[in-house]
């Protein structure tokens, strides 16, 4: 995978005049759209649109400090207007671009290089299981993206389910793991960006399609899942495993996430205070 997000960096730099799609790249990638992304914001803490747009502008600094005019610079970088493009400019750099040809300030992007950094030996424990279809059934609410802490909003829908709610879970949960889990799906920036806002479901896998106006339904097709145990202070665990399932296991894998609801479980330990076992379950397909 990293030969490949290489190859991309490549022809995006080949590129950085031309009308980039975000498809266009994931296709001369060979890996899925979703999948893509997914991997190039976890390995460089960027999306795949803010690299391209930190490019093209570092590169129309150059290209100013060169004497280029600001309106010739703003269209070869695709920009349909002038205002446009001085706006993004000095968003990105805190300048203006006819600062840049007035008083020589400049502002600069690297181009991104990808490379295996080993840290400790430390292996990732994981496991492989099919599951046929299934529903998520619980309570849910759409709730801010949050990658790292105690996530407020998600106590407060935890704290709002009722005594009813919990009864009719329990009658309706008949499929592995048997576990209240967390499911997180819809999100605003598709996961990519701590921005936006997720449907966050609190709830029990069931094969069950009868349920009340208690709770809501998502459901699930059959699929591969790649299960990943963790133990530690929790909430700091948990998300540390989530991150490298895409960082770390995903790139040297022989799997690719699609585009259905991950969750995960916690079992807090009683006698540790913060502390936890937790599994992440990542729906995956062979690539």
């Amino acid at each position: 995978m990293l030969k490949e997000l290489n190859l991309v960096i490549d022809y995006i730099e080949d590129h950085l005049t031309d009308e980039l799609t975000l498809e266009n790249i994931s296709e001369y990638a060979g890996v899925s759209d979703y999948h893509f992304r997914k991997i190039f914001f976890y390995l460089s803490g960027l999306t795949l649109s803010d690299y391209i747009k930190n490019r093209k502008l570092s590169e129309a600094n150059k290209d100013l400090l060169h004497g280029d005019k600001v309106t010739d610079v703003a269209f070869k970088y695709g920009y349909q207007s002038v205002d446009g493009f001085s706006r993004s400019f000095k968003k990105w750099s805190g300048f203006l671009p006819s600062d840049v040809i007035k008083k020589g300030v400049s502002q600069s992007f690297p181009k991104l290089s990808f490379v295996i950094t080993v840290k400790g030996g430390n292996t990732m424990e994981f496991r492989i299981e099919e599951k046929p279809a299934f529903n998520f059934v619980g309570v849910s609410k759409r709730v801010p993206m949050q990658f790292e802490g105690v996530n407020q909003e998600i106590e407060k829908l935890a704290d709002s389910i009722t005594d009813e709610q919990k009864e009719e879970m329990h009658a309706l949960q008949n499929m592995e793991p048997y576990e209240i889990v967390n499911a997180s799906y819809d999100a605003d920036a598709n996961f990519l960006k701590e921005e936006g806002d997720l449907t966050h479901l609190i709830g029990v896998l069931t094969t069950e399609d009868r349920v009340s106006d208690r709770l809501d339904k998502v459901p699930v097709e059959a699929c591969t899942w790649a299960i990943f145990p963790n133990e530690g202070p929790f909430p700091s665990t948990l998300q540390e495993t989530m991150a490298k399932t895409h960082s770390e296991w995903l790139p040297s894998s022989d799997y690719e996430v699609i585009n259905a609801p991950a969750f995960s479980f916690t079992k807090m330990d009683e006698q540790k205070k913060d502390y936890a076992y937790s599994e992440v379950w990542l729906p995956v397909r062979k690539k």
